[in-house]
């Protein structure tokens, strides 16, 4: 990747976040950890990965994202808004009971493809969507972001072991391996480790990267479609609430919202974020 693109791709992610931010404090709550953690893979899909078209945002041979941990809209909704799907003037109506901006991931938000928040179920969905363009020969990619809490649920291994039997290779999925969930730290309430040796074991490619550098973010989507008979597991290792100093690696903002100081100490981090990547 050239130091411009990357620079752009660390811009956006930096923009998202931060738009991401505002969102929250305007509704007064939201998921700052997870939507934080998952903002670089956000940047390098919708800015550069995935085959979309804002103003035609239902064409049929499109990429399609389901995001599986639906609570974490803030982040889905930011970089759609950012990427011209909605104005972003409309975040400001998140979580309003008369909006379409709810606060868990819904299809009828443009950009949206499924709607998300009854964990477990998005690997299964994305698997469908997936079979259904090779068998139509679309020649789309479907992508799936799960939290790494998430993939306690059962319904992920079912998923997974369809997925690899039926050598689903248009089928890319993200870990976003963030070591945090609602209740606590993933080794305190139920550790799914090893989680890439189980999805080796289920038939898929696995890779491993760090889900906060978007240039490897973009080098593991480039190396998932080389791959022709299995389907892609990327293991994205981030922190939670990452690119925030007093957000980052705590359960505490798995849900819960800053203080006022912290509010304005996070906006200034992002701020200067923003300053030193523009040009």
């Amino acid at each position: 990747m050239l130091a411009e693109e990357k620079r752009k791709l660390e811009l956006e992610a930096a923009r998202i976040r931060k738009t991401a931010l505002e969102t929250i404090h305007t509704a007064g709550s939201g998921h700052i950890g997870g939507s934080f953690s998952m903002a670089d893979i956000m940047a390098v899909l919708y800015f550069k990965a995935m085959n979309i078209d804002p103003k035609d945002p239902d064409k049929a041979d499109r990429d399609r994202l389901v995001l599986s941990k639906g609570h974490c809209s803030p982040v889905m909704y930011a970089t759609l808004a950012r990427r011209g799907f909605f104005p972003v003037e409309h975040l400001k109506t998140f979580r309003r009971i008369d909006s379409d901006l709810s606060g868990h991931v819904e299809i009828h938000v443009p950009g949206v493809d499924m709607s998300g928040g009854s964990l477990g179920q998005g690997l299964s969905v994305a698997l469908g969507m997936a079979m259904f363009a090779k068998a139509n020969k679309t020649g789309n990619y479907v992508y799936a972001i799960m939290g790494d809490g998430e993939i306690q649920e059962g319904q992920i291994w079912e998923a997974a072991m369809a997925a690899g039997f039926y050598k689903v290779n248009n089928l890319i999925g993200f870990v976003d391996n963030n070591k945090i969930q609602l209740d606590g730290r993933l080794t305190e309430v139920m550790d799914p480790n090893p989680i890439d040796e189980k999805f080796r074991a289920f038939g898929w490619n696995v890779l491993s990267i760090n889900g906060q550098d978007v240039e490897e973010v973009a080098d593991a989507i480039e190396e998932a479609k080389k791959c022709l008979d299995k389907p892609n597991m990327i293991i994205a290792h981030t922190t939670k609430g990452a690119g925030v100093s007093v957000f980052e690696d705590t359960p505490r903002f798995h849900g819960g919202q800053p203080k006022p100081e912290e509010y304005e100490q996070a906006i200034k981090e992002l701020d200067d974020r923003i300053a030193s990547l523009e040009v």
